[in-house]
């Protein structure tokens, strides 16, 4: 399933799902445990579809032996869940309509829970009564088993994770601060366990949440794990930490879903340890809740897991009849405290945290300054606005580091890196994030990382201009069809011969790949691949300059037929050509637009880091010396080091102008409905006062 495709199937069954309770009276956080329940029922009965021929063979092969074996017991073996007759999706989904669904889904999923203990007491039976309470919701469930029937048979557990992850991401956004509390958005996690590199340990978080940074860091292992030796253990086994139940159960079902080992517990971590968390774990990565201000100070003062470094504390003493209810003033500089104390000796850790935490003052600032001190401080990358579902707060993420040797800080500055999803969303392209984690790889020296994702870029480059080239040629002979005079016609066969170049162009990529397969030597692979570049540039360009003159040609040519219709009286006619031969444009650009992202990225790499190797970046990032940190006050606010620059948008001159006279046809049509508008109140108030 390509992404596009399954990015289609989370909308629509988003859609459909959320359509059923769009008309009923419940709420998100009502609706959310029923439904990810009945996804996690088709995860498992998925699973169990793939193994149960092989499940059965072994069955029948072992019947009458010594050896014999209970089908439930080969089932656990072999895929990790056995699903009776009644807890299968197919026969919960055909169950008649005068059958109590909400009886049958308790049952199915007790027999889950029965056989695989780790899920004891986890999965929603009780909710499903809820929706049985009144005529609007009876039908719901059933709606949803068949909403979530269309989730391909032979889904696997990544895809299936990435569908049970976007749906706990919307109830998160329909849920607002509430929802904020348990979700993190994938790209966030994907770019910290990028940075930290988890290769297996213990891994730790200490608000868990649903659980989403412990499946990132099994995806980065399984992506990785070519460049492990044979004989390193990559596993990792995850201990979550979360004080709300239903957020635990969710967090032990994304788990289950996922195949990860681990134990989710919970647990206020304010007050309580649960795992013995001091100096116990290889990996820390968390998203603990900002700025929180009624933790009792008394409780946490002799916590070591806390006071290693400084505990916050307000400026004035507490007066007499206050003393032992203080509380601190800011709860940030306690997780900082706990992701630094948990580390062992060779730990790395990643945090998300409030902006404000970078530059905090008094007590706050003495701790920070320990910190970096102390060389615990690794990195600190600040994020674009609007990166998260359920707050605008601006954010930073903080990396540790206990076997650092270096005292310098890297600070990366991505505020103007991102993909906008809509017009409150934003976030980073797979690209995106590896672009900004290769600056990490630079500065620990590992240059061969930076050419590999250069050869990366241009082999998924060479791929995607192979494929755009396809669907250009059908496009253009659409142009020509809607095109009438001999100009238009001209442009856009010019441009399909300049497409044509793609041949040569493919020819020098396989010569590259032939003589540089398997080059160690760094600078001369960094020199070939810019050499190679700028065999694409004009190729680009060329195509650019096509689409420009193109542009100008089908400009003309609107102008033309709208004063030859307004002659005619022809108008809807015309306005249907227009319209058919701006689609087909736009179709154009967007073929241009994809063919060329990667060779975007590689530009954006190889400008920045010309000689493969880290160097500072004005605007991006900056190696801190302990003198400029002690210059700044010990501040760890990455825009303080690395500067200032003025980002291009990265529009070409075509792509601007195509903008811009896309605003003006909506403006033309804002201002046509105004219009509209103002007759019709115009006409209503003569109308009510009996002047018309």
């Amino acid at each position: 399933m390509t992404k596009e495709e399954l990015k289609q199937l989370e909308n629509d069954l988003w859609s459909a799902a959320n359509n059923l309770r769009a008309n009923s009276d419940l709420k998100s956080n009502e609706y959310s445990t029923p439904v990810l329940g009945l996804i996690f029922l088709k995860f498992a009965d998925n699973n169990y579809r793939r193994h149960e021929a092989e499940i059965i063979a072994e069955y029948q092969k072992l019947k009458g032996t010594r050896r014999e074996k209970k089908l439930s017991e080969i089932a656990i073996e072999k895929c990790g869940f056995y699903l009776p007759d009644h807890a299968r999706y197919e026969h919960l989904l055909n169950l008649p309509e005068e059958k109590d669904i909400a009886k049958a889904l308790k049952e199915a999923m007790k027999a889950i829970e029965e056989y695989k203990p780790e899920l004891e007491g986890v999965l929603p039976k009780d909710e499903y009564y809820r929706l049985n309470r009144d005529e609007k919701t009876r039908t719901i469930p059933n709606q949803l088993l068949k909403t979530f029937a269309d989730i391909p048979a032979d889904t696997d557990g990544d895809l299936f994770g990435q569908i049970y992850e976007y749906f706990l991401a919307e109830f998160a956004r329909s849920e607002g601060q509430k929802g904020g509390e348990f979700f993190t958005p994938r790209s966030v996690v994907r770019l910290m366990v990028e940075m930290i590199e988890p290769h297996g340990g213990k891994v730790f978080d200490p608000a868990c949440g649903s659980g989403g940074m412990f499946v990132q860091s099994v995806h980065f292992i399984e992506q990785h794990r070519k460049e492990l030796s044979k004989d390193s253990d990559s596993g990792v086994y995850v201990y979550g930490q979360e004080k709300t139940l239903e957020t635990v159960n969710l967090a032990k079902m994304n788990l289950a879903v996922n195949g990860l080992r681990g134990e989710i517990k919970k647990a206020n971590t304010y007050y309580e340890d649960a795992f013995g968390s001091l100096g116990a774990f290889d990996y820390v990565l968390a998203n603990p809740p900002f700025n929180v201000d009624d933790v009792s100070l008394s409780s946490v003062e002799k916590d070591k897991r806390f006071n290693n470094y400084g505990i916050p504390r307000n400026k004035s003493k507490a007066k007499k009849a206050d003393q032992g209810k203080e509380t601190v003033p800011n709860a940030n500089y306690l997780w900082i405290n706990l992701f630094a104390t948990s580390l062992k000796p060779k730990g790395r850790a990643a945090l998300v945290m409030a902006n404000s935490a970078s530059d905090a003052r008094h007590s706050e600032a003495d701790i920070r300054r320990t910190l970096i001190e102390e060389n615990l401080i690794y990195a600190m990358l600040t994020l674009p606005s609007n990166m998260f579902y359920t707050v605008t707060l601006p954010a930073t993420l903080w990396f540790f580091d206990r076997a650092k040797t270096d005292d310098r800080i890297l600070f990366i500055d991505a505020r103007n890196i991102f993909t906008q999803i809509d017009r409150a969303h934003r976030e980073f392209s797979d690209e995106q994030l590896l672009n900004i984690a290769i600056i990490s790889q630079l500065h620990k020296g590992r240059r061969e990382k930076f050419v590999q994702l250069i050869d990366r870029y241009f082999a998924a480059g060479m791929e995607r201009l192979i494929e755009n080239k396809t669907r250009v040629e059908p496009v253009s002979a659409q142009l020509i069809d809607v095109l009438e005079d001999e100009a238009g016609k001209q442009a856009v066969a010019e441009l399909v011969r300049q497409w044509a170049g793609l041949n040569k162009l493919r020819t020098r990529y396989e010569q590259f790949r032939e003589k540089h397969a398997g080059e160690k030597a760094v600078d001369q692979k960094n020199k070939a691949q810019h050499q190679l570049r700028e065999v694409f540039d004009p190729f680009f360009a060329a195509l650019h300059e096509g689409l420009k003159q193109l542009d100008k040609t089908v400009r003309q040519h609107e102008k033309h037929q709208a004063e030859q219709a307004q002659a005619d009286g022809k108008r809807a006619a015309t306005d249907r050509k227009t319209k058919a031969l701006k689609t087909a444009l736009e179709a154009l650009h967007t073929e241009v637009k994809n063919a060329e992202i990667f060779y975007r990225h590689i530009h954006w790499l190889q400008e920045r880091f010309p000689k493969a190797e880290y160097e500072d970046v004005t605007g991006l990032c900056k190696l801190a010396s302990p003198a400029e940190l002690k210059e700044q006050d010990y501040s760890l606010n990455p825009g303080r080091y690395v500067g200032v620059v003025i980002e291009e948008d990265g529009k070409t001159e075509e792509e601007f102008i195509a903008e811009v006279l896309d605003i003006n046809d909506q403006l033309a049509e804002l201002t046509a409905a105004a219009s509209k508008l103002d007759k019709n109140i115009g006409a209503n108030i003569k109308a009510l006062t009996g002047e018309a």
